[in-house]
């Protein structure tokens, strides 16, 4: 993919629970070489959204068309807490059908959690946790990464590497998509969209502050 290709179509989902709409005509498109945010109160659909987009869930109506490989970092992870971190690594090795484990080293010295690779995931703390969460999201150097509030728990050295991070990933033509109630950064996104009424609608940077990313 080059930077400016299309690597992510959504087009009029809809999604209900119970009858209860969430997702009302959710459209989006996502290009290669981009750092996009989406926000949104609590309960507005942006996991529900992110779970569509990651083909985890199924919506009701309407098209998702993906053209790249995709990373998914969910706000509940998928971690065990009896497995160490290495353990972690290696099933997710073999799930990817990775040769190595050369990226995963990569992104855990960036971000500071090398060190760890032996301890149980039981022993660590929330935002250490969510390291090893984001590692196995990116350590198969996936086109389109998406990202349900990716930074809960970090300290803040390890929340301004994560920022690094997804710029670095921008730079090399990858699209993040990074979805959170809370935004106190949009300046560092390319495009930011609020989910309100389960739609979204593409908001000016400045006017996002008053939502929250």
């Amino acid at each position: 993919m080059s930077k400016g290709d299309l690597v992510l179509r959504v087009r009029d989902v809809h999604k209900s629970y119970r009858r209860r709409p969430v997702l009302r005509g959710a459209s989006l498109e996502l290009h290669a070489g981009t750092l996009t945010g989406i926000v949104g109160e609590n309960g507005s659909g942006k996991s529900t959204l992110l779970r569509i987009l990651a083909n985890e869930l199924a919506q009701d109506s309407g098209t998702v068309e993906c053209l790249a490989k995709v990373g998914y970092c969910p706000q509940n992870s998928v971690l065990h807490g009896a497995l160490t971190v290495d353990q972690h690594l290696r099933y997710f090795q073999v799930a990817y059908g990775l040769d190595d484990l050369g990226r995963a080293s990569q992104l855990l010295e960036l971000l500071h959690f090398a060190p760890y690779r032996q301890a149980r995931l039981g022993t660590l703390s929330g935002g250490t946790r969510q390291k090893l969460n984001l590692t196995l999201a990116l350590m198969h150097d996936p086109g389109v990464l998406l990202l349900d509030e990716p930074y809960q728990g970090f300290d803040w050295e390890t929340y301004l590497r994560f920022w690094d991070l997804a710029a670095a990933l921008r730079d090399r033509g990858r699209s993040v998509l990074v979805v959170s109630h809370l935004a106190y950064d949009t300046k560092r996104l390319d495009a930011v969209y609020q989910l309100e009424g389960g739609m979204l609608k593409q908001a000016a940077r400045a006017e996002a502050h008053a939502g929250g990313v």
